[in-house]
């Protein structure tokens, strides 16, 4: 029996975070604050001079008068490493700019290296133009934009590593890279609370770009992200934070547009809204993980806009331990993008595996293309190393741990076709030959042929197909649906292309109830 999520639920978030955004207190304390113009600490708008101290000293007095507004004049204003402190808000105006430094040596590591309780607290780059640590009531704001000037400052740690000045010990052979570790974000927020980021334009690190960890009442509105310069070029990260709103956001990115991460094993990122954004990225537009070590919980996705996107258009992944349930997305239009859903519980650390359960997405119209939809990108995400003819959309559990309570309605997709056997092939009476890849990195191509168009579906418990039409542009040998070890199947509603051979293949499926011809359906005994 397949369980309907209430819709209270998502209600009362929605209720809530339109009180937060009504309610911030950053907003409604910024009335009446005094403003602390920059340039009245030394700071000079001539792109050139290093303005860290200068910015920092401003910030600073505005904390100590118990909160104020940092303002940033028209002009170029380049800097280093800076600190946003409690009751600090923090104004570009139109014209204005905050330039990353260059120079490596300008940026510094906050004695904040998250909770000591994460397994991987070392995995991502510590270091940042803007910090925040445990401050409260803060705001980024305006017309002006922060530039990180990614690309130059990643050529200059890469230059330094190579010339025996401050080598790397983890530095990326493979790929000819500084790790991520040593490369600046844009922005590191950490345990704070009472955040909004409104207006601006920002990008260009030479790392993630918007990363929150630990943080809650945050709001990211109406921001124009493009973050491209150089490799794990995320746009925004929200790490096990609690009621979030990113609303109203266009992003470009190298590597994903919104990912949602969890480090941290008893935490989660709960209580996220994400509204009314355009993504393009040369990865996934919006990911669950890879780090999935506590949980993602009561999420909303509406009103998505996708196009020229690599992988997947919803990626949802619990490889580390992960608790991933309550989850609504819908209102999605995807073109030119490689994948639609990807849906995958692995075992990555070797410990117990976690769990995805109640997953509804409806209204999801995508287009696959056949060749790269990111070849315009600079850095392109990596190819896959085998040929292999195009990936359908999944939803794999592992052995065990079964994918359970998904249902996805009011889906068009439609796939180039053009599969052949001489590519590859895997026959349908060996779909046991497909792998498990219990403990790999988990991507839409990560098990190699597969022996669907439109999706494969394996371990899993619940499963719902409604209003669904798959189409192809050309022929495709292969059935559009797989379903292996399934259990309370139900499809109804779904609209196929004509073929001569069967479209559903079932092996060792159980309750099923499918509102399809028997012409169309293979059962594997």
């Amino acid at each position: 029996m397949i369980k309907v999520k209430s819709k209270l639920f998502y209600v009362n978030i929605l209720v809530s975070f339109f009180l937060f955004a009504w309610n911030s207190p950053a907003q409604n304390k910024a009335k009446a604050l005094k403003e602390f113009l920059i340039t009245n600490y030394g700071a000079k708008a001539d792109g050139k001079t290093l303005n860290t101290v200068a910015i920092q000293k401003a910030i600073d007095a505005a904390f100590k008068s118990k909160g104020g507004i940092v303002v940033f004049p028209k002009g170029e204003f380049l800097s280093g490493s800076i600190q946003l402190k409690s009751n600090v808000s923090v104004r570009l105006e139109e014209g204005a700019v905050l330039l990353g430094s260059t120079n490596p040596k300008d940026y510094y590591k906050m004695d904040f290296p998250g909770r000591p309780d994460s397994p991987k607290k070392d995995d991502n780059s510590q270091i940042a133009l803007v910090l925040a640590h445990k401050a409260t009531n803060i705001k980024l704001y305006g017309k002006g934009k922060i530039d990180g000037q990614g690309l130059q400052l990643a050529l200059n740690i890469d230059s330094l590593h190579h010339a025996g000045i401050a080598v790397d010990p983890n530095y990326t052979i493979k790929r000819n890279r500084p790790n991520e570790t040593m490369r600046p974000k844009l922005f590191r927020f950490s345990q704070c609370e009472n955040v909004e980021i409104q207006g601006l334009e920002v990008g260009a690190a030479s790392c993630w770009g918007l990363s929150f960890e630990l943080c809650s009442n945050l709001i990211i509105d109406n921001l124009k992200v493009v973050n491209r310069s150089y490799w794990n070029n995320d746009g925004i990260d929200i790490t096990d934070c609690k009621n979030v709103k990113v609303a109203n956001c266009d992003l470009n990115t190298a590597d994903d547009g919104i990912c949602l991460k969890s480090y941290y094993p008893g935490y989660a990122n709960d209580g996220i809204f994400i509204a009314n954004c355009t993504i393009k990225s040369s990865a996934s537009a919006i990911k669950f993980g890879t780090a999935s070590y506590g949980g993602f919980k009561n999420v909303v996705i509406k009103d998505i806009q996708v196009f020229d996107t690599f992988r997947s258009a919803i990626a949802i992944e619990s490889v580390d331990g992960a608790v991933i349930e309550n989850i609504e997305v819908s209102n999605i239009n995807a073109v030119n993008t490689g994948n639609a859903i990807f849906i995958r519980i692995g075992q990555r650390s070797g410990d117990k595996a976690g769990s995805i359960k109640n997953v509804s997405i409806k209204n999801m119209n995508v287009q696959v293309p056949f060749g790269r939809p990111d070849i315009n990108y600079d850095l392109r995400g990596p190819e896959v190393d085998f040929f292999h003819n195009p990936f359908p959309s999944s939803i794999v559990g592992i052995p065990g741990y079964q994918i359970e309570n998904v249902n996805l309605e009011n889906i068009t997709i439609s796939y180039p076709g053009r599969a052949t056997k001489g590519m590859a092939y895997v026959p349908l009476n060996r779909l046991d030959s497909v792998p498990e890849k219990i403990q790999d990195y988990p991507e839409f191509s990560m098990f190699g042929e597969l022996p669907a168009w439109a999706f494969y579906v394996r371990h899993a418990n619940g499963i719902r197909f409604k209003n669904i039409k798959v189409s192809l542009d050309d022929t495709d040998f292969r059935p559009a649906f797989v379903f292996d070890d399934v259990q309370n199947l139900n499809m109804e509603n779904i609209d196929l292309p004509e073929a001569k051979n069967e479209q559903v293949v079932l092996e060792n499926v159980t309750e099923s109830k499918l509102d399809l011809k028997e012409t169309n359906i293979k059962t594997i005994p």
